[in-house]
């Protein structure tokens, strides 16, 4: 049996990732791109990931060149010798859900496969937080290799946000034959590079698929229950997202999204479909926000976002046309959490239009929509940071500064 997470919306609540929620009138079937696989098919199948791999394809030839080497080689390579080069690198994740399978009595669990890849010679793996978000447990998950090789890891960092996750390798033969990939600089994308995704999409180990850089900059809503399949609660959103035409399948969340190099660029995590399969429109996380939060995660575990702690919509011609604005830009705050960042510094909110501030700025940073708000902040902000927000209030403009608060947990938000 296998089941998709399936995001499907009437009205799509898309937070700040800094926020609450913004409030936006269209509807999403979001699959989030794991596979899951009823326990007792995989112990018919004896281990389906050793299985696969040896039966997919010939154990990978060795090669010396290291992440460094390929991330010093700006010349493109043949998709050959970059699947050569990389696939050692991307591992297979399952892990046995904490969740019966059919009903409480059940003995049965299901069964998470994902994807991740070697993040450092330290046995840190680098995959999807949805990817192990339900496993039974934490300790024991499985890492297979292109070769076969099956290790046990546990989970040391995770970030619901970022649906980002960092798992541990202790054996130390593992660890030895570890090669990183060398992480890349995702704000030097543009629409129409040429990228390749390579993960284990149905359990299909070693698997590359080819495509552009179809859009930058997207939101993806970020699920507050993620352990509950079918869970259509959204509290924020994820900014930054790569948008792609690679194919992306249920099996290749947590896979890199590499460059022509082999330079890591984003980590494939969601596809837009009717169906739950490739439909031409996957999502990846930029390989920026990997760098930002993957040490962090390394080092402490978890990573705190900043918080400001409104939600709203964003300014439209018709509510442009209501106070008399000349151009649609910005964005109208309805709500502000009590207690919360902008609540402290003044913000105000409005159940009509005429009473809400307008973010027109943040830090002399035009904000045109809130895209541009959740971009600026994610990037460039941290908790405890004062900003500037520059604001329309009854005709005037004015400036407030806001000290960032830290997140709240997603489930305490939802």
């Amino acid at each position: 049996m296998m089941k998709h997470f399936v995001i499907n919306r009437r009205m799509m609540n898309v937070g700040i990732l800094l926020v609450v929620e913004v409030i936006a009138s269209i509807a999403l079937p979001f699959y989030i791109a794991d596979l899951r696989f009823n326990s007792n098919f995989l112990l018919g199948s004896s281990n389906i990931s050793s299985s696969n791999s040896s039966s997919a394809f010939v154990p990978p030839r060795i090669f010396e060149a290291s992440a460094q080497i390929i991330s010093q080689n700006n010349i493109d390579i043949s998709l050959r010798q970059l699947f050569e080069r990389t696939q050692q690198s991307v591992v297979q994740i399952s892990s046995v859900n904490d969740a019966p399978l059919f009903n409480e009595s059940s003995p049965f669990r299901s069964v998470t496969l994902g994807s991740g890849f070697v993040y450092d010679r330290e046995g840190s793996i680098v995959t999807n937080y949805h990817v192990i978000a339900g496993a039974r447990d934490p300790e024991n998950i499985d890492v297979t290799f292109s070769d076969g090789a099956a290790y046990r890891a546990k989970i040391i960092g995770t970030d619901q946000y970022s649906d980002l996750a960092v798992l541990q390798i202790e054996d130390q033969a593992a660890r030895q034959k570890m090669m990183p990939l060398p992480i890349g600089n995702s704000s030097q994308l543009y629409v129409g590079d040429q990228v390749v995704a390579i993960g284990n999409p149905f359990g299909l180990t070693g698997t590359m698929t080819l495509g552009i850089i179809s859009g930058l900059n997207r939101l993806l809503p970020v699920q507050s229950n993620q352990d509950a399949p079918g869970s259509s609660e959204f509290s924020f959103s994820t900014p930054n997202i790569i948008q792609t035409d690679t194919a992306i399948n249920p099996g290749n969340s947590g896979g890199p999204l590499l460059d022509m190099q082999g330079v890591v660029v984003g980590i494939t995590t969601a596809v837009f479909s009717l169906t739950g399969e490739f439909a031409g429109v996957g999502f990846a996380i930029p390989s920026n926000t990997i760098s930002k939060i993957v040490p962090v995660l390394i080092e402490e575990g978890s990573f705190e976002h900043p918080w400001l702690g409104v939600s709203g919509i964003n300014v439209t011609p018709n509510i442009a046309n209501s106070i008399g604005l000349q151009e649609a830009r910005g964005f109208l705050v309805v709500n502000v959490v009590e207690g919360g960042p902008a609540e402290i510094s003044g913000i105000q909110g409005g159940d009509r239009l005429t009473r809400g501030d307008i973010i027109l700025a943040v830090d002399n940073m035009a904000v045109r929509k809130i895209d541009d708000l959740l971009s600026y902040l994610e990037a460039s902000t941290e908790v405890g940071k004062t900003i500037t927000l520059t604001i329309l209030r009854h005709g005037e403009i004015r400036q407030l500064n806001t000290t960032l608060g830290a997140r709240p947990n997603l489930q305490a938000s939802a």
